[in-house]
């Protein structure tokens, strides 16, 4: 691999917003956000101008609301990322809802304030990076923030939910999963319950959050999140017993895979062995 030296650039002063919208149309995968499709481009929002860009993960039945701006960011984007946020989360209450802002400095001074929302709003601030490499213009888009960490949340209040805020969002269905893995918790340890989040649910013990493993349900399915001392190993294991493995997440020592009804009696010796080394690991 060759070295190529690049020179920082400021995008804003080549191109405009309209270009950038076009970019992340033409390849959403640049944002580093997961495989999106783009749900809808400029949808007016009532009382509130224009959402830029509406990205939606059919996988994981999550939409995020994207506002871009070029330069420096200043509050309008941010309170305009939060509005449209909550004006389609109302509008479609049954999909996973998250704020995007995207521009090319976000100081400090706002990433404070952005990270003060993060504790009640899921949102993910992304700082564009442009170069020029060999009069060729590269893009390079960071997450600086993202959603606020399962590991984070014991005096978040305003994140509780409860078993029907779920259901209505996801399924019975997909509760029944999350009850399933409960209940092989509860083998080897029996002081675990069901917490319910907004954005997850997790674990307690003795009300105190103890989130080795979260759910995500789905409408079709459960997201699994596993905190696992070797996350390559774990990930192999899963895909050997045909389990749909989502991503491994080294920062948080995760493997995030996907359960269906079935297979918590189809695969429950292997759901067992990762749920009780899932426990080890925390409590070690």
């Amino acid at each position: 691999m060759d070295y190529v030296k690049s020179t920082p650039v400021s995008l804003k002063d080549y191109y405009d917003e309209l270009w950038l919208k076009n970019k992340i149309i033409e390849d959403t995968s640049i944002l580093n956000l997961g495989e999106l499709v783009v749900k809808d481009v400029e949808r007016i929002q009532p009382k509130a101008g224009r959402i830029d860009l509406l990205l939606h993960d059919d996988e994981e039945d999550i939409r995020y609301e994207v506002e871009i701006m070029l330069g420096r960011l200043d509050e309008s984007h941010i309170i305009r990322a939060i509005e449209y946020w909550d004006i389609e989360r109302k509008r479609s209450p049954t999909y996973e809802h998250r704020a995007v802002i995207i521009a090319e400095d976000i100081t400090t001074r706002f990433l404070n304030i952005i990270q003060l929302f993060n504790n009640v709003i899921p949102l993910i601030a992304i700082q564009l990076n442009a170069a020029k490499v060999n009069d060729r213009l590269a893009l390079n888009f960071v997450k600086i923030l993202d959603i606020m960490s399962m590991e984070n949340d014991e005096d978040i209040i305003s994140s509780k939910a409860d078993r029907k805020y779920w259901e209505d969002r996801s399924s019975k269905e997909s509760l029944e999963v999350a009850d399933g893995c409960l209940a092989i918790i509860k083998e080897f340890d029996p002081e675990y319950e069901l917490s319910y989040n907004k954005y997850y649910i997790g674990l307690t013990k003795r009300n105190h959050p103890n989130n080795f493993v979260a759910f995500r349900p789905k409408r079709k399915f459960v997201r699994v999140e596993a905190k696992l001392p070797d996350l390559e190993s774990y990930k192999k294991l899963l895909e050997e017993k045909d389990i749909d493995v989502v991503s491994i997440d080294a920062g948080s020592s995760r493997v995030k895979f996907r359960l269906i009804k079935s297979e918590l009696q189809e695969k429950r010796a292997i759901i067992k062995q990762i749920l009780e080394a899932s426990y080890k690991e925390w409590v070690s």
